[in-house]
């Protein structure tokens, strides 16, 4: 790692020290996928992820959590330890590094914000592949390592060939019920050091790590704090990010997108400074909330002065991720969403509702073991999105398909119901997945439609619903 040392490390991370000062001769990465001379992040460690570590003969172990004999058995086995309070601070330093080692010249881009990270970011990421440039991203239809809590980042960049460019999805906050990663983003954009920022839009996701838009915005708003990057890209229908051009240094240009903007979505199609760029008919998403997802990409992609005929190209082409509004079936329609926040689950239900004449069912997995209050959100905006249409209504806790972390506790259950129930809204509960799309396929005319809403509960439902199908 061209000098890298394990208390040079240490002290990046905020660390102690736990063993001998020794070269680090790999690169940052994950324990399973380890080798020789590779620096492991590992949120926590035991005596068993020890001894494989190693067997693997890395250089060091960086960790937030040396569970049980873990310490003692690093000590025995002269393998440096590196304990820190914050795992975060070692997955920035790695990421940082990679790019600074294996792509300093790169062009580098990131996107946050609540919603529409994923699709923004793989879109971005298409445009920049039909442009010509090799680029990299942490979001594909395979997986999505866009938290950054995690080496994983850094050891694709590291593994990565030729890389002239990164468009990098960051969470805007990240956490577990008794542990907010404050400032993420802020963290996370200054260790990529990125020369565009996309900002799509503020709203409350993560209950328990922020509570209010006030404090969702501070988070987001972060990755402004020290920018030193060209272009700024803000969603100007977003009053929110909006305001955000305050913050922007006055040294980097802000571009908007939206509404009265140079990039703006009008019946006929997306709008550049007011002459038709790309027709409706070539866009890959219908629904009003994905199409901001587009006029964010495509903003980005003029402000890098990336040839507009490209641009439409590698738009009219591009292959949506899973999950993102998918169509399933057409007969009837069945569309599967990855709605899972209060303003997804509006924008999805609305825009699902706009494409049938007839009766929508709708297929909820309640969101397990992320306590009450995002629950009680997520039911009131099933309650006010589904209010004045013909709806069949089926919510799932999906107790056939998630592990222990997903499992619907029982207030959880309870107070998702109590939602629906003072505003009169009928529904019925299956404990599984696989009842509740039974149900809605029983239940449903050729005319009607399905629509699956949900996160990690209603992720199988596609293969499920396949092999109902074609039975």
């Amino acid at each position: 790692m061209r000098g890298l040392t394990t208390a040079y490390l240490a002290g990046q991370c905020h660390g102690k020290l736990i063993g001998v000062d020794q070269p680090i001769t790999g690169i940052f990465n994950i324990l399973k996928d380890a080798k020789k001379g590779d620096a492991v992040i590992r949120h926590w460690i035991d005596e068993a992820g020890v001894k494989i570590a190693s067997s693997k003969g890395v250089s060091c172990v960086v960790t937030q959590d040396a569970r049980n004999s873990a310490l003692d058995i690093a000590q025995k086995l002269n393998i440096p330890l590196i304990l820190t309070e914050k795992i975060e601070l070692a997955n920035a330093f790695a990421i940082s590094w990679a790019l600074e080692t294996f792509a300093p010249n790169s062009l580098r881009i990131v996107v946050t914000g609540t919603n529409g990270k994923s699709t923004t970011t793989h879109m971005i990421y298409t445009i920049l592949q039909e442009a010509g440039y090799i680029t990299h991203t942490n979001t594909d239809s395979e997986s999505e390592f866009n938290t950054l809590i995690d080496p994983m980042v850094a050891k694709q960049i590291a593994e990565f060939k030729d890389m002239e460019a990164v468009a990098l999805e960051v969470s805007e906050v990240q956490g577990w019920e008794d542990r907010n990663m404050k400032d993420h983003a802020r963290l996370m954009t200054r260790a990529i050091q990125p020369q565009v920022v996309v900002l799509t839009n503020v709203a409350l996701d993560h209950i328990g790590l922020v509570n209010t838009i006030e404090e969702a915005s501070k988070e987001i708003s972060g990755v402004l704090d020290g920018f030193r990057g060209d272009f700024v890209v803000l969603n100007h229908d977003d009053p929110v990010i909006r305001d955000m051009q305050q913050l922007v240094p006055p040294e980097a240009q802000v571009t908007f997108y939206g509404s009265h903007t140079d990039v703006e979505y009008q019946e006929p199609g997306i709008f550049y400074q007011g002459t038709l760029l790309i027709p409706s008919e070539d866009l890959p998403f219908k629904s009003p909330h994905f199409i901001q997802n587009t006029l964010a990409a495509v903003s980005t992609a003029l402000a890098l002065n990336i040839n507009p005929n490209i641009i439409k190209k590698a738009v009219k082409s591009y292959q949506p991720l899973k999950r993102r509004f998918s169509i399933l079936n057409t007969t009837p329609l069945i569309i599967d969403d990855f709605a899972h926040n209060p303003d997804g689950i509006r924008a999805t239900i609305n825009s699902a509702a706009q494409m049938t004449s007839k009766k929508l069912h709708l297929v909820c997995a309640i969101r397990g073991s992320r306590g009450t209050s995002l629950n009680q959100l997520n039911a009131q905006a099933v309650a006010d999105a589904i209010k004045g249409i013909d709806y069949n209504l089926i919510l799932t806790s999906s107790q056939d398909v998630v592990n222990n972390a997903n499992w619907v506790k029982p207030l959880e259950k309870k107070l998702f119901i109590e939602v629906l129930h003072k505003e009169g809204i009928n529904y019925l509960h299956c404990e599984t997945l696989s009842e509740s799309l039974e149900k809605a396929l029983k239940s449903t005319k050729k005319e009607d439609t399905i629509l699956l809403i949900g996160a990690q509960g209603m992720d199988p439902a596609a293969s499920i619903l396949k092999d109902m199908i074609n039975q």
